[in-house]
């Protein structure tokens, strides 16, 4: 297999399972040149799109996702709040563009939203709109309805994980299945939105589990065209509070094959990083990774500080990737 396909360097790969294990299996250094190649095709591979996380609605939610500490199936000590103000978010906003960041995004714990929370949530994405940044939301589960209405508000990328492969996924979820989180993916991409989607490392899953989550991804009508790698944080209560953590270099296998199969989407490089070397976090920039989240805290998570972050960027030679243009 040749370590370097320029004809498949610019189009989402739609492997079957096989040929995308061959890919992930290589040789360490062979992926990583594969990967690192796609890249460079297709991003400045030294820049990297800064976003930002706000719950805007914590705790308390129905789903029995093993991984969260918002579930209320759980004993994780995470209290219910209310959803945040309108007034309070768009400020929260303001302050993260001043720090850099170009995309924000607000996420709330429910199965999925309300009709009754839908004009605070639309008033949210226009104030953000109006300041100039992408927005970005993760609500659960959405409607046709819901898709249409927050795409005639001006919603940009809508987030819903997959999670794992389907095989894994009645292992970490009980409440909804792996078909409603793609039937999810169909409604906001059918409005309009461009969808962010990808998964958590960690959980117990195998390495083909991996390849499969990535592979259903690339072959979805259209890539996501942002992927969120997380890697499990152990949230003491819940039901994967005792996992044992993921191989660093296992998990960038993964980013490499997220950014081989889906060279134009931006891979994320998401949750856990406070878990990860800074060796780590430079190799999977190296193969393909050019998005993070900043700031200290990712919903109810601790994340590296701005400080940290800055201090790495630069030893890597790495810049705040600019927001493009609007047509």
């Amino acid at each position: 297999m040749a370590l370097l396909r320029i004809k498949d360097g610019r189009k989402a790969l739609r492997l079957g399972h096989s040929e995308a294990e061959k890919i992930y299996n290589l040789p360490f250094s062979d992926l990583l040149f594969r990967a690192h190649g796609v890249h460079r095709l297709n991003f400045d591979p030294n820049a990297v799109q800064m976003s930002r996380l706000l719950s805007i609605k914590t705790g308390g939610c129905a789903e029995d996702c093993g991984y969260c500490s918002q579930s209320a199936h759980y004993p994780t000590g995470l209290k219910a709040s209310k959803l945040m103000e309108v007034e309070r978010v768009v400020a929260e906003a303001a302050k993260a563009k001043e720090g850099g960041a170009t995309r924000y995004c607000m996420g709330a714990a429910w199965r999925g939203p309300k009709e009754r929370d839908m004009e605070a949530i639309v008033a949210m994405v226009r104030g953000v709109k109006a300041l100039g940044m992408e927005t970005c939301m993760t609500l659960g589960m959405l409607s046709t309805g819901q898709s249409a209405e927050l795409a005639a508000a001006g919603l940009d990328y809508y987030n819903h994980n997959i999670d794992t492969s389907e095989r894994f996924y009645s292992e970490i979820i009980t409440t909804r299945t792996f078909a409603d989180r793609l039937e999810t993916l169909s409604n906001v991409r059918d409005a309009g939105i461009k969808v962010c989607a990808g998964g958590i490392l960690g959980m117990g899953e195998t390495a083909d589990d991996r390849i499969s989550m990535l592979v259903t991804l690339a072959n979805l009508p259209s890539p996501p065209e942002s992927v969120p790698i997380n890697m499990l944080i152990p949230i003491p209560g819940s039901k994967l509070a005792d996992a044992a953590p993921i191989d660093p270099i296992e998990f960038i296998r993964t980013i490499a094959l997220a950014r081989i199969l889906m060279p134009q989407s931006h891979v994320r490089l998401s949750a856990g990083r406070t878990d990860m070397s800074d060796e780590t976090q430079a190799l999977c920039f190296f193969a393909g990774a050019n998005s993070i989240f900043v700031g200290d805290t990712l919903l109810t998570a601790d994340n590296p500080g701005e400080d940290h972050d800055t201090g790495l960027f630069r030893r890597l030679g790495l810049k705040p990737m600019e927001l493009e243009p609007r047509a």
